[in-house]
């Protein structure tokens, strides 16, 4: 494969992070308005005049989304011409585009026309599915070499569930984080992992039940990763791609619980609340990784049962 695909797919893929920190940093500063209802210009101006530094966070944001997106159109358009006999690819060019469109015209919307907290959470994941299409086609490239190989890889089905289940929850846990971000919730509790605010430690106001409802979504998900860790170190020691993998997942879902609670305890230190939304997006595109080798498990786990057929018919 050719090396300038490589780098061009690993330069788009970090890309994609900017897009996802920098719009966490938008959100976390109350930069969103920081171009009023102008978009795509600011304030109405091609190069705005009255220079706040709100404005530059939102217009930096707009520039760095632009930009990657040429990237990923052009990383779409080249994979699929590259490597479009592998199958997963036209999808994930596809889908890398087109989510990455979608988030932009949510957040021009909303600068625009303005949308409730509800459907700005949705925002971020968004954001997420085109971060880590945009991952798996690098993975994809740099697999043509033989790296993050899984032609002969078979999951049983236990595992197939879990890596399922606990992929599309992590979007409960995503939709949540960002829900308490939106509605301005991040510090209503100011201890953890319990909400203090009251005698009885039991949330009463909407945004305590925000903050306390993804603080348990995040709990489950801590627990259901170290769970499958377990699984993984005990039955696929001789898989290393699922022996490491989920290895690496318990590690960033850890970072992504100890950074939450720091987040509340050093009351929104802005570098700390950045790696919270770092951790989530790293941990998800591993989480994707693993759909990507389930669906390709199925495939083997049927081509491995035929070829068994056929053995025990020519002995027959």
């Amino acid at each position: 494969m050719k090396r300038s695909l490589k780098w061009f797919a690993v330069l788009t893929t970090i890309g994609m992070l900017f897009i996802l920190l920098g719009g966490a940093l938008v959100t976390k500063t109350d930069s969103g308005m920081g171009c009023g209802r102008s978009w795509p210009l600011c304030n109405g101006q091609l190069i705005p005049t009255d220079i706040t530094m709100e404005l530059v966070i939102e217009l930096a944001h707009r520039v760095v989304s632009g930009v990657v997106g040429l990237m990923v159109l052009i990383l779409s358009y080249w994979s699929w011409k590259a490597i479009g006999h592998i199958r997963e690819t036209k999808f994930l060019s596809l889908l890398s585009f087109s989510f990455l469109v979608l988030q932009g015209l949510i957040g021009a919307g909303a600068v625009i026309w303005g949308q409730s907290d509800f459907i700005l959470a949705i925002h971020f994941g968004i954001s997420l599915i085109s971060f880590a299409a945009v991952f798996l086609l690098t993975l994809l490239i740099f697999e043509v070499d033989k790296k993050f190989a899984a032609e002969k890889l078979v999951l049983d089905e236990r595992m197939r569930k879990h890596i399922i289940g606990v992929t599309l929850y992590s979007f409960i846990v995503v939709y949540t984080g960002a829900l308490v971000r939106h509605v301005n919730a991040s510090l209503v509790c100011r201890d953890w992992p319990l909400c203090v605010n009251t005698a009885p430690n039991i949330p009463i106001s909407f945004h305590e039940w925000v903050q306390m409802g993804h603080r348990f979504a995040a709990a489950l998900i801590f627990f259901w990763i170290a769970y499958i860790t377990y699984m993984a170190i005990k039955h696929y020691k001789h898989q290393k791609v699922v022996y490491w993998g989920w290895i690496v997942s318990f590690i960033l879902v850890t970072l992504q619980v100890i950074a939450g609670a720091l987040v509340v305890l050093t009351k929104l230190n802005l570098f700390i609340a950045l790696s919270h939304a770092f951790f989530i997006s790293c941990l998800f595109g591993v989480l994707s990784y693993f759909i990507l080798l389930t669906s390709r498990s199925k495939k083997n786990e049927i081509l491995l049962k035929q070829q068994n057929s056929n053995t025990s018919q020519i002995i027959d």
